[in-house]
């Protein structure tokens, strides 16, 4: 049996669980959240805690049992503490600026570039070389984080660029002096 999918997911207080009609709805603090489930898991919400069975040991069931088991317990977590990640920028005059109209990178381009957050997601610079995007839902706060770093990945020889935040990038060495002939 599937050791992630056997663990019962525990609801905190002021969280609540349905399920009904293969959709499974959790509401909390942050916000309200809904996953449709594979017809063939069965997820269970009891007072305090929420239980995914699957119906075989088939290889299906098996991989489907531990992924239902992690996407609600992302779901409960995400309503009670949210998910944030934090961004880098590294380099001269690159820098973020949050406006009204949502971020604004400069990032050595001949222009800077503007990003709009998709709803549920808010994003803050608490400096201008740091950008922090939270969010109920793990998996778009992982993806705006990716487009955010995708403006200008960190590049190995100088290791300027946006990177996450403990982010290792390993650096390669550049041309050495004109060699003989030269």
């Amino acid at each position: 049996m599937s050791r992630i999918g056997k663990k019962p997911i525990k609801v905190p207080a002021g969280v609540s669980v349905a399920v009904a009609d293969g959709v499974v709805r959790v509401k909390g603090p942050r916000g309200e959240m809904a996953l449709p489930i594979p017809p063939d898991m069965e997820v269970r919400a009891e007072p305090a805690q929420v239980v995914v069975e699957r119906p075989s040991d088939h290889r299906r069931h098996r991989a489907l049992h531990g992924l239902t088991r992690s996407l609600v317990a992302n779901m409960v977590r995400g309503v009670t503490e949210g998910f944030r990640k934090t961004l880098e920028i590294v380099g001269v005059g690159y820098r973020a600026d949050k406006r009204a109209s949502g971020l604004v990178l400069n990032v050595g381009y001949s222009h800077p570039i503007e990003y709009k957050a998709p709803a549920g997601i808010k994003i803050e610079v608490p400096s201008p070389t740091t950008i922090v995007v939270e969010g109920a839902d793990k998996q778009l706060v992982g993806q705006v984080a990716a487009e955010l770093r995708a403006f200008r990945p960190p590049e190995p020889y100088k290791g300027k660029g946006i990177r996450y935040q403990g982010e290792v990038v390993r650096r390669k060495a550049g041309k050495t002096a004109a060699g003989p002939g030269a």
